[in-house]
């Protein structure tokens, strides 16, 4: 049996949760963008991506088709993963002393 600390199920909520808003936020613009009504910006889904809904953002993005071509975007969602993924390796490496 895996023993989860406090603080690791408040990361699995926080995550769990930002993916969830971040998906949403994903499919509402996706329907903006068809109708051609106002948009979300795009550093919004960027802040949520770097917050921790990465994983909700990526599976919005094959699930709507959204957000999959435009270059400039996908490389700056990457580098919000990258940042995400080495800040919870920081605070796991420097936190657990």
């Amino acid at each position: 049996m895996v023993d989860i600390t406090p603080v690791v199920l408040v990361v699995i909520v926080v995550y769990t949760i930002t993916s969830a808003v971040t998906f949403v936020a994903y499919g509402v613009d996706k329907r903006a963008a068809r109708r051609g009504t106002r948009r979300i910006p795009e550093a919004r889904l960027h802040m949520l991506a770097l917050l921790g809904g990465w994983p909700g953002a990526l599976i919005a993005q094959e699930t709507f088709h959204h957000k999959t071509r435009k270059q400039s975007f996908r490389t700056v969602f990457w580098l919000t993963v990258v940042v995400n993924c080495l800040a919870l390796a920081a605070c796991q490496v420097f936190g657990s002393g």
